[in-house]
């Protein structure tokens, strides 16, 4: 494929500083080197403008930094849906989890688009719900237009459905975050569904949900791994997949290639990282996605 990789380096979603050096960090892990490899013509369209969060003001909001995530957002937004119009791929490296708004927004612009969600969160409150007003635990809510994002043409994207939403790996949710799940329908599998079935059958299992649109987007936010393995993100939890598992999902990611639209990888933390070892393991899992073998 030819692949267009876009930098958003943002931290405005997230409640702790460092997820804007990511895409620096993944670069430097050698991303456009290894997708080579790989078989992949890649071009580097470079970084997002994003506003430094030391020259705003974010108090008193239910919703941090909002209006500056909404433009960035809609930038990124025209950036992937014009790489997949000339009918390249777009691979968003993040940055917090909100810049998905943008990413998943663009690609939706192409018509009925479904959503895979690797992460140990649900990113599914609203301004009204959320604890901790930080917009990156708000993406599939605003993408499905809950709550106050109902009426906002830049956040919610009427091509993505909850019926073709899958989320895989979660294992921390806010109560109302719980309950507006359990009555959505969006499908959720927790790491319990992966430890009593594996991660490989709810891998395809999401992939079909996702797959019930005309295309889908691959979202991997490397708390969706255990923090052994990836110490170098904003939100760790205990308790997540392996690295075999991890590689075993992009795996079954790329068997569906022809259907992905687009990708991100976010919320990579190099200043609690070590030896850049979280980003060095997001452009293996990128590689995997995109078609890399061991044989």
């Amino acid at each position: 494929m030819n692949v267009r990789i876009i930098g958003v380096p943002m931290d405005l979603g997230a409640d702790r500083r460092g997820v804007d050096m990511g895409p620096s960090a993944i670069r430097y892990a050698g991303l456009s080197g290894t997708l080579a490899d790989a078989g992949h013509e890649c071009v580097e369209l470079g970084d997002v403008s994003v506003p430094r969060p030391e020259n705003l003001d974010a108090s008193e909001s239910r919703a941090k930094y909002l209006g500056e995530i909404e433009t960035v957002c809609r930038g990124l937004a025209t950036q992937v849906e014009a790489t997949i119009d000339a009918g390249e791929f777009p691979l968003v490296l993040g940055g917090d989890h909100s810049i998905a708004i943008g990413t998943a927004g663009g690609a939706a612009t192409q018509g009925d688009t479904g959503l895979v969600w690797f992460d140990a969160h649900g990113d599914f409150n609203t301004p009204e719900t959320t604890p901790s007003a930080n917009v990156h635990g708000m993406s599939v809510a605003a993408l499905l237009g809950k709550g106050e994002f109902a009426d906002s043409d830049w956040a919610h994207a009427p091509n993505i459905e909850p019926s073709s939403v899958a989320m895989v790996g979660i294992r921390s949710l806010d109560d109302a975050e719980r309950a507006a799940l359990r009555d959505s329908e969006v499908t959720v599998f927790t790491m319990s569904d992966i430890d009593e079935r594996g991660l490989p059958t709810v891998t395809e299992e999401a992939l079909a949900v996702a797959g019930k649109a005309d295309g889908m987007h691959i979202s991997l936010d490397m708390d969706f791994l255990a923090p052994t393995e990836a110490p170098g993100v904003g939100t760790p939890v205990r308790g997540g997949v392996t690295y075999r598992e991890a590689h075993a999902a992009m795996e079954a990611v790329a068997d569906r290639l022809d259907s992905v639209r687009s990708m991100e990888v976010v919320e990579v933390n190099p200043i609690l990282d070590s030896h850049n070892k979280t980003a060095e393991l997001a452009v293996e899992l990128l590689a995997s996605a995109l078609g890399k073998r061991i044989l």
